[in-house]
Formats: C-alpha cells, structure tokens, sequence
C-alpha cells in the first residue's frame, strides 16, 4: 500500500517492525474506518462506531492508533490516496507519453481520453472518494496537518504528473501552456474531471454515460481554445 501504510505511524517515523498479527489488523480498521469516515464525515464519525466496524474495542483502536479518531483518520486518508495516487499516475503515464505524442487532430480525443479514465478511477474507489467529499464539506473540522498529508499524498504527486505530461504536449508542439504547466494543469483538471466530481457528489449521484461524456468532451474542448499552440 503507497501512501500512508497503516503499519506506520501517520508522521512518517517507522513504528518496531509489525507482527503479521498486527499489521493485518491495522489494516483491517483501516479499511474499515475508510468506509465509516466515507459514510459519516470526519466530525460525526464516533470512536466506538469506527471500533464496531472493524469489530474491535475501542481499547484495541487506541493500541493501534494511539492517537484515536485524528491519527486514524490521517492514516486512511493517506493510505487510500496512496491508491487512487498510483492509478492516476499510471493513467497519465501511459496516455500522455512524450515519447509518443498524439497527432494534432487527435489531440481533442486523446485529451477527453485521459480526462475520462481519470475520472473513472473515481467509481473504482468509492470509498475514498466520499471521504474527498467530506474533507471539502468539513475542511474546518478537519485538523490541518491531516488536510496537509491528504495533499502531498494524492492531489499533490497527480497534479504534478499532469503537469509533466502536458509538457510534454508543449515540447511536441501541441501545447502551449503560457509558461505555467502546473496553472494549465489545474484548468484541465477543472474543466474535466472537477466537473463530473461536482455535479455527481464524487460519484455519490452518478451521472449518465451521455452527460459525463458531454462535460468531459466540452472541457477538452475549453482547454484547446486556451492552450493549444497557435
């Protein structure tokens, strides 16, 4: 597991070596306090209810996360960003390779190509999404240092490898991206998967395949009229 792995501690300093026993246990609360945060938010989330879910004591919570429902819920949502992190990287890794950039006229479908497997990812990991959904809605409960460890664990490492791989669109001539990749990165991001993740409630409300296409073609569409290369 990338991101934080619930065998270590949320700040980063490695806890004496796990047993199996243990680490399968941390695991297991977790991922079951990844769907009970989903669920409740942050704020109304209890201790003894992310304890029941995992049918553990509260007791044994506090053995593992000595820190209770704040070093709890840091670890998940590093954790499962970790996750989502790596598909989306992947995704823009494979689909915007500098090595083998789009023609010009394909760049509008490959563009709306990437968007829609991004946003893709999004119902492959309900879970995690929900839990984005609540750290918007409850940013102001949610204690600074897990906000900041949310984003160096996920938005921060994909919006920097958008931001590489519309480079390499401005290299191959594509693009130009007015001397800001990660600013051009944003709007994309905005234009395409934002949307979709707005008007759906991160995929609590699912929309039809035909409006999700329509939004992420008419984003594709926006960014080119700003950033395609005269």
């Amino acid at each position: 597991m990338d991101g934080q792995d619930p065998g270590r501690v949320p700040d980063g300093t490695a806890d004496a070596p796990p047993s199996p026993r243990k680490l399968a246990r941390r695991i297991a609360l977790a991922r079951a306090a990844c769907t009970v945060f989903g669920r409740e938010g942050y704020a109304r989330a209890s201790v003894d209810a992310l304890a029941a879910a995992a049918g553990v004591s509260t007791r044994t919570l506090y053995n593992h996360f000595p820190g209770g429902k704040s070093e709890l819920f840091r670890a998940v949502v590093t954790w499962s960003s970790g996750e989502v992190r790596d598909a989306h990287v992947a995704i823009v890794r494979a689909r915007l390779d500098p090595g083998r950039p789009p023609r010009p006229d394909d760049l509008e479908r490959d563009l709306a190509a990437v968007a829609r497997a991004l946003i893709d990812v999004m119902v492959e990991h309900p879970d995690h999404f929900a839990l984005v959904r609540h750290i918007h809605a409850e940013a102001d409960h949610v204690p600074p240092e897990v906000l900041a460890a949310w984003k160096a664990a996920g938005p921060g490492p994909v919006a920097a490898a958008l931001a590489g791989g519309l480079a390499g669109l401005e290299r191959a001539g594509l693009l130009d991206l007015h001397g800001d990749a990660e600013l051009a990165a944003a709007h994309f991001t905005a234009l395409t998967s934002t949307a979709v993740a707005q008007l759906s409630h991160y995929g609590v409300l699912p929309l039809s395949e035909a409006q999700t296409d329509r939004l992420v073609r008419g984003g594709a569409t926006a960014f080119l009229r700003a950033y395609r290369a005269r």
